[in-house]
């Protein structure tokens, strides 16, 4: 684990172009929003076909760049130690308005199925708290999400 720690700190601090900072920015917001997918143990059709969406609504990127990053996303999230190597990488780069965009993002994918499951919900409040959100930004974000998928 400490091993794992060392080569995600020594790669973060060998990175030196605008595109490979941008690159390991979107893995680490593609791989939130996977973690919301996968909280529940299951990936629901609904939340598959909107993941992809997501990734370019909440990145700016194309549909090709979209599926190869959910597939990059699903091995840095089986490889990941804990939520925090994400957050910390989004903290660094994104705006305020940018980390809405993304926990609502987050929220509607929790949602896509119908139905919250407590790690869903967990795993979304956690970022949240990682992200240094309020909780009434939380709140807001949650209530804007079920209003989109009403």
């Amino acid at each position: 684990m400490i091993a794992k720690l060392k080569q995600f700190i020594q790669s973060h601090a060998q990175e030196s172009s605008p595109e490979e900072k941008a690159q390991h920015l979107n893995l680490a917001a593609a791989t939130l929003l996977l973690e919301v997918v996968y909280a529940d143990e299951k990936l629901a059709d609904a939340e598959a076909a909107i993941l992809p969406e997501m990734l370019i609504n909440t990145l700016g990127i194309s549909a090709e760049q979209a599926k190869t990053l959910a597939d990059e996303a699903k091995q840095a999230r089986h490889d990941a130690i804990s939520l925090f190597e994400f957050t910390a990488e989004v903290n660094a780069q994104f705006s305020l308005e940018d980390k809405h965009t993304l926990l609502l993002s987050m929220w509607r994918l929790a949602y896509a199925d119908g139905e919250l499951s407590q790690y869903e919900d967990q795993i979304i409040r956690r970022t949240a708290d990682l992200l240094y959100l309020k909780h009434s930004e939380l709140i807001q974000m949650r209530n804007i999400a079920i209003q989109q998928t009403s």
